[in-house]
């Protein structure tokens, strides 16, 4: 027996006196003495955890899986059997490096079996790894990626894959579809077609819902390029598929939506106070921003904990 606030298996090595209440280590464990472990994690046989490590609290590390120098693990990440992680793009036998990279697991993500993550990247909360997958570049909040390299394939609430809201959308122009997420809206804009082709006319200072001071077009973008990732304080933004389709994640910090703009006629209002990202993009799509207020860096809040923290602070 132990008066030790965790549990280590008698076949388990724990040699860090920095493990939180409730910890279990298990048979075949072995934690290095620098490594800093949070309260009630779970840590399966045959994990090895070396010294420049932190893990938060409520943790799961299936077997097989390793933590070099440089991890750091938030609150209620998931790591599955046999991920694994690196610390050194470019390693050589008995060569080290001045220091090594450190990779970042953001608060409740998850990483499923045999996922390889390469060094020096932020995995962002609530991200979903999937199983197999080699994660080259960072990945966004909430963002599920799969495959090698790894891209993103949807965005989820909760256990759950957001789903698209389908375009069933009502013809008359002027009509709005809120989509329950903020004041975010879909707009039915005016359209015309006949032999000689479509036209979609925008008249400013009537069927939009605030007077542009501001424009600028998104094209060129690689089908696995994400856009976006980012709110405003104060900037309301109109957004149009001049041409081609691409989908749009909106996001007020408690529900969250994907939408597909297919077509000139479909408007999206984001007001401020949403995190809006663009992605799934279609060949030679053309993204139409209309923008209420003149560029301003300081409008921008580009990091999603930022977010949530503003949205908290706001009472929204």
């Amino acid at each position: 027996m132990t008066d030790k606030p965790f549990f280590v298996h008698e076949r388990g090595i724990c040699e860090s006196p920095h493990v939180g209440d409730g910890t279990r280590i298990w048979a075949f464990a072995h934690v290095l003495p620098g490594a800093v472990i949070g309260s009630s994690c779970n840590i399966c046989d045959h994990v090895f955890i070396e010294n420049d490590v932190i893990v938060g609290d409520d943790v799961t590390i299936k077997s097989g899986v390793q933590l070099w120098d440089g991890v750091r693990l938030g609150n209620r990440v998931f790591v599955g059997p046999n991920a694994t992680f690196t610390n050194d793009r470019f390693p050589r036998s008995r060569e080290y490096p001045e220091t090594f990279l450190q990779t970042t697991v953001e608060d409740g993500a998850s990483i499923g079996a045999n996922a390889t993550i390469l060094p020096g990247i932020v995995i962002g909360r609530d991200a979903m790894i999937g199983a197999g997958a080699v994660v080259t570049k960072n990945v966004p909040a909430n963002a599920v990626v799969v495959g090698n390299p790894a891209v993103i394939i949807g965005y989820q609430t909760g256990p759950q894959i957001v789903p698209a809201v389908t375009q069933t959308f009502p013809g008359t122009v002027g009509e709005k579809m809120s989509l329950g997420v903020g004041g975010s809206e879909l707009w039915r804009l005016p359209h015309f077609g006949d032999l000689r082709g479509e036209l979609a006319p925008l008249e400013f200072g009537s069927n939009l819902p605030f007077k542009p001071a501001r424009s600028f077009l998104v094209y060129g973008v690689p089908s696995d390029k994400v856009r976006g990732e980012h709110a405003h304080r104060e900037c309301h933004q109109f957004l149009i598929a001049a041409h081609g389709r691409l989908s749009v994640v909106v996001d007020d910090g408690h529900d969250r939506k994907e939408v597909s703009l297919t077509e000139p006629s479909i408007g999206l209002y984001l007001p401020p106070g949403i995190w809006g990202i663009q992605y799934k993009f279609q060949p030679d799509t053309v993204l139409l921003v209309m923008a209420s207020h003149p560029y301003d860096a300081g409008d921008y809040i580009r990091g999603y904990t930022d977010f949530l923290d503003t949205v908290r602070q706001d009472g929204r």
